[in-house]
């Protein structure tokens, strides 16, 4: 029950690793993992649906990020992800879906790694899973910009794309 009390107290969850080793994890990053929200797949082929999937050959995490953006508002309705790596990845790839949802282009643009790092408490030997997550929210607005000049029979990409191409 103390114990209990105490991990309430400070926000950190212990998983047990290999062997003896111990590592703390914030309560956000535990609750992101245990019920990631937005999981899932939008069709790719959607001119509404923008497609983000990026990854990092270092530790195997893959991230998959989309989003659905209403065509007359340029607002996201919705977003879904599908991440393959650790409880961190997991968590960043949850909380970016949640922070884009209901938000413009170009302000979902804005998100950084290390908000979301912020926000999950990342120790620094994860902060690449929030960079993960800004840029595959880059990367799927990027998708998104691409399909609508193609819909739109144009062969230039908007100046927000090219922000999201930016590292």
């Amino acid at each position: 029950m103390l114990r209990q009390s105490c991990k309430k107290l400070i926000g950190q969850t212990q998983f047990q690793l290999q062997g003896s080793l111990t590592r703390l994890y914030h309560e956000r990053v535990v609750d992101h993992y245990d019920n990631p929200r937005n999981v899932g797949s939008f069709d790719k082929n959607d001119p509404d649906v923008g497609t983000g999937l990026v990854g990092a050959p270092a530790c195997g995490d893959v991230m998959k990020l989309q989003i659905k953006v209403d065509d007359k508002t340029g607002k996201i309705v919705d977003a879904r992800f599908k991440t393959f790596g650790c409880g961190s990845a997991i968590a960043s790839s949850s909380v970016a879906t949640e922070w884009v949802k209901g938000k413009q282009m170009e302000e979902v643009l804005t998100i950084k790694n290390t908000e979301i790092a912020k926000h999950l408490s990342l120790p620094p030997v994860k902060l690449h899973c929030s960079m993960l997550a800004e840029d595959a929210i880059k990367a799927a607005v990027k998708d998104y910009e691409r399909k609508r000049a193609k819909k739109n029979g144009s062969s230039s990409v908007s100046a927000s794309s090219n922000k999201a191409a930016e590292p």
